[in-house]
């Protein structure tokens, strides 16, 4: 063993040397005879000694190979793939190291398997207390208080409400029905076409311009733009109203809808709010229609982000002020951010606590249906941005999903055979409350209590860390196409290629 830890510093301290100006020169055919010694010492280490650390270790290094593959492949422009991969390099190998002085340091003080398995369930108990109380607390926050004041017709702002379109269909149509039969008496609805491949989507705009729906036909974006946020930027551009409301075409209203979400922001002195909408009850059992979305509500409700300064939000449907919009860069600020509504968000809170994250009500009847596939789509687009493209993010967030929401289980399971009592009465009572927590969870992604929630958090925790790593293989490796464009481009500074001929 003393050897394979000896190999393994000495493959490091050359892997580091990559990124010294004379050897990046060369990164790719260094990193090839990296990557394949770096293989050979993952083979032997593992074969030597199977233990939990070596595991750990082993899947560290099998991220690390990952980030020798960037170099090799070097689909990124050279500046942004130096930073990336110095900074994601130093962290694995960091984490590496660390996991080795810990086995060191419970072999030298005899510390038994036994013991680890109790350290780890106390962890993991807090941890589930966190979330739990986190949800709670999410909760009943974004329940809408009771509208105590009412507004007279002349005493409300104007509303434009913006969609971005491209490649829709019936979709569009029904979500445009839907506005048309609001009460709202100042609203102005723009429809983009972001450029569709289609001639479907302008026929069904322009379908609605005699009942007052105003037809924008959308710009290429600049190079460095996410389309998505160009698109934004131009409905901002052309909208007259002094309260902007951004939603996807799978979003339905009532006719009370928006003056209720208007009279909202009025009422609670707010500049943007973001609203959790009521699902389309799931059809059938597979993973993407069943996990996708109250995965996405879970990263957002379950954490505790006052702690991070990050407040939760969605992109269904959010509203903010013309003047809160500006100040805060508009959507240039955002050019390639997937998820620019985070950033308004984050200033809105930051500057007096102008921002809410609210369910809506039955009243309100703000509805939701995106098909599963949009669902999966969106997840893929999302998921490896929001960790800011950081492959050791990925890993960190992997192990942590794993460590709190499936270990339990596997605990519980050996616990039992092996007749260790106490530590499978520990495990089981972190079970229950995960349960609790995604089932709370559940509910509010679909307004109804269903019996299977309670079974789903380690198929949902398993298929989440699958999501977050197959986000990152493609965003790294391959392609992710969001309406038939490639977002990797802008997002992920992918020198454009010319198609095949």
């Amino acid at each position: 063993m003393k050897l394979v830890l000896e190999l393994f510093v000495a493959l490091t301290a050359l892997e580091l040397c990559i990124w010294l100006p004379l050897m990046w020169r060369f990164r790719k055919a260094y990193a090839s005879v990296l990557l394949l010694g770096s293989i050979a010492l993952l083979i032997i280490l593992m074969a030597q000694d199977l233990k939990l650390w070596s595991v750990l270790i082993a899947i560290l290094g099998i991220y690390r190979l990952i980030n020798l593959s960037r170099l090799i492949k070097g689909r990124t422009q050279a500046d942004y793939l130096y930073h990336s991969s110095l900074r994601t390099s130093i962290g694995l190998i960091s984490t590496q190291f660390f996991v080795i002085v810990c086995a060191w340091i419970t072999t030298e003080l005899h510390i038994t398997s036994l013991s680890l398995y109790y350290l780890l369930a106390a962890i993991q108990l807090c941890s589930v207390f966190v979330l739990l109380a986190s949800t709670i607390r999410h909760l009943r926050k974004t329940v809408l208080p009771k509208l105590t004041e009412t507004f007279a017709d002349k005493d409300l702002p104007s509303l434009t409400v913006a969609i971005p379109a491209r490649n829709e269909t019936e979709e569009l149509k029904a979500c445009l029905e839907s506005l048309l039969r609001s009460t709202y008496p100042k609203l102005e609805i723009l429809v983009l076409d972001d450029c569709s491949q289609n001639k479907r989507t302008p026929e069904i705009i322009r379908g609605f311009a005699h009942d007052g729906v105003r037809f924008i036909a959308g710009k290429t974006p600049p190079d460095k733009w996410l389309a998505k946020n160009y698109a934004y930027q131009q409905l901002s551009e052309t909208a007259n109203g002094s309260l902007l409301l951004f939603c996807g075409v799978d979003v339905r209203f009532q006719p009370d809808s928006l003056r209720i979400l208007v009279e909202a922001i009025l009422q609670k002195q707010k500049t943007m709010i973001s609203l959790i909408p009521k699902n389309s009850l799931p059809r059938g059992w597979s993973p993407t229609e069943l996990l996708t979305q109250p995965n996405r509500y879970a990263w957002e409700i379950a954490l505790p982000r006052k702690l991070f300064r990050r407040p939760p939000v969605l992109s269904t449907c959010w509203l903010i002020s013309r003047q809160a919009l500006q100040a805060s860069g508009g959507f240039a600020a955002v050019i390639r951010q997937p998820v620019p509504e985070s950033y308004f968000a984050h200033q809105a809170a930051s500057k007096g606590d102008g921002y809410s994250f609210l369910q809506a009500s039955e009243q309100m009847a703000i509805t939701s249906s995106k098909s599963p596939e949009e669902q999966l789509s969106t997840a893929i687009r999302t998921r490896y941005p929001q960790l800011h493209r950081r492959l050791e993010l990925v890993i960190l967030i992997s192990l942590i999903e794993f460590a709190v929401f499936v270990w339990p289980a596997v605990l519980l399971f050996v616990s039992l055979l092996s007749s260790a009592w106490i530590l499978a009465v520990l495990a089981g009572v972190i079970v229950c409350l995960q349960s609790l927590v995604y089932s709370k969870v559940f509910s509010l992604t679909y307004r109804k209590f269903m019996l299977r929630s309670i079974w789903l958090p380690v198929p949902a925790a398993l298929y989440d860390i699958w999501l977050l790593n197959y986000s990152m293989w493609q965003y790294e490796f391959s392609e992710v196409n969001w309406k038939g464009r490639n977002v990797c481009i802008p997002i992920m500074r992918v020198i454009p290629s010319l198609p095949k001929v």
